[in-house]
């Protein structure tokens, strides 16, 4: 299974007046690399589930803001 964070890295002008940002992250969401959705996969409690948004533990994907991820 591939990760769900990419990256790239944009172009940098000379010209600029901002400090660069050499590489950019984005997060893509897990059911991209599921073809089908296999049967018998595992299931969060109802309460869970409504927690979390959805009902399969293999299409949860948590929402991480990038200055969190920035801090682990």
């Amino acid at each position: 299974m591939s990760s769900n964070y990419k990256s790239y890295k944009p172009f940098v002008s000379p010209f600029d007046p901002c400090p660069p940002i050499l590489e950019k992250t984005y997060s893509t969401p897990p059911h991209l690399y599921m073809g089908f959705q296999p049967p018998n996969l595992p299931q969060f409690s109802p309460f869970e589930a409504l927690k979390k948004g959805t009902l399969w533990q293999p299409l949860y994907d948590p929402y991480y803001s990038p200055y969190e991820r920035a801090k682990e």
